[in-house]
């Protein structure tokens, strides 16, 4: 009996060291014990919305956020003419000049004299007035690869040689850009093979590149991209809408370990990643947690005089509910596009205030870092 007990004796020791060297072990990536928040934290985070289009003077949408919590990126897009383009930039800086502690702007230049010799000059001396006047930030779209032609009819991509002086300029003063470069993959697919996008093609055929095939492929707007990068590396530079990489988390993470000073965004691709977990819940969750300085999180609201800031405010807060219980809980969420509800990633509290908050002050900086002290 005494030998037995001491066997029984070392058995459990055994047992014991075993279990406390299993416990020691860090926990596997995406399956960390962490505490997360709760739909009721919603409305007791503070929160910035990195790619907002409000294109009114009237200052009561920012001011009804408030309750929200959020703070935005005021992004300001060429993709409707001269006049239009000065209005917009009118309305920014107005929501800037309300609320200097909420809003950040983030200009644009126009395309327009592309072909005349002094277009560089031009466009340097006008980016500058604009960040005289506040913006912190330049966006580039869609136009430059998509639409906008030389005098010759031949498409400017961003890679073109003539935009490196202004690449090289906005470099050098820290302005950092953000890229709308290329679509969604689908884009270059028929309508009845898309899955997440086909409303919006179906009502902008002349965005849908299925129907023009002499336009640049998709490899081609990712290539040119990832071109104009590797020639300014001191760039500051935010993917919009996941880097147009919103069909592959593992081609987004490639993405991000070749550009590690490049972060994205999620405006308008909130669904892409919920039809990702939908097929594989864990590895979304793990891509996150795994790149969690590198995402920030944004909706592409469009706020305009036309809608009444109560309206645009219940509209926003819709989005801004269903995206938050998908990062945040575990809640089933419904997605349009798919036929079964998503389960939330409910993903570390850290992570969240990361993805919601922390990431966009790191990058963008001034007025958010100034802010969030208040």
């Amino acid at each position: 009996m005494k030998t037995l007990s001491r066997v029984t004796m070392v058995v459990v020791s055994c047992v014991l060291v075993t279990m406390e060297l299993v416990s020691a072990q860090p926990p596997l990536p995406g399956n960390e014990p962490a505490e997360s928040f709760t739909t009721e934290d919603y409305y007791r985070v503070d929160k910035i919305d990195v790619h907002a289009h409000i294109r009114t003077e009237d200052p009561r949408f920012v001011e009804l956020a408030k309750r929200d919590r959020f703070r935005f990126v005021n992004i300001v897009t060429d993709s409707s003419g001269p006049e239009e383009l000065r209005q917009r930039h009118f309305a920014a800086f107005a929501q800037l000049k309300a609320h200097p502690d909420r809003v950040m702007v983030a200009s644009t230049f126009p395309m327009d004299g592309w072909d005349e010799p002094d277009w560089q000059e031009k466009t340097i001396r006008f980016l500058d007035e604009t960040f005289a006047k506040g913006a912190v930030a330049v966006k580039v779209w869609k136009n430059i690869g998509m639409v906008f032609r030389d005098k010759d009819g031949k498409l400017v991509m961003i890679d073109d040689p003539k935009l490196d002086p202004i690449f090289d300029h906005l470099a050098q003063k820290g302005i950092r850009v953000i890229g709308h470069l290329g679509e969604p993959r689908e884009c270059w697919l028929p309508v009845e093979r898309m899955v997440m996008h086909r409303g919006y093609y179906g009502s902008h055929p002349e965005y849908h590149m299925y129907l023009h095939p002499e336009m640049p492929s998709y490899e081609d707007q990712i290539s040119a991209r990832d071109s104009m990068l590797q020639k300014h590396p001191d760039l500051q530079f935010a993917g919009a809408h996941l880097g147009s990489l919103e069909w592959s988390v593992d081609k987004l993470g490639d993405f991000l370990d070749r550009f590690p000073k490049v972060i994205v965004e999620t405006a308008a691709r909130v669904r892409d990643l919920q039809y990702q977990s939908s097929l594989d819940h864990n590895k979304v969750r793990r891509f996150l947690i795994k790149y969690q300085d590198r995402i920030a999180y944004g909706t592409d609201l469009g706020v305009t005089a036309t809608t009444t800031p109560e309206r645009a405010i219940e509209n926003a807060r819709r989005r801004w509910l269903a995206d938050w219980n998908y990062f945040a809980t575990d809640k089933p969420i419904e997605v349009r596009q798919l036929d079964e509800p998503v389960t939330g990633l409910q993903l570390p509290k850290r992570v969240v205030e990361k993805i919601y908050r922390l990431n966009a002050e790191r990058f963008f900086g001034g007025t958010f870092q100034d802010a969030s002290r208040h």
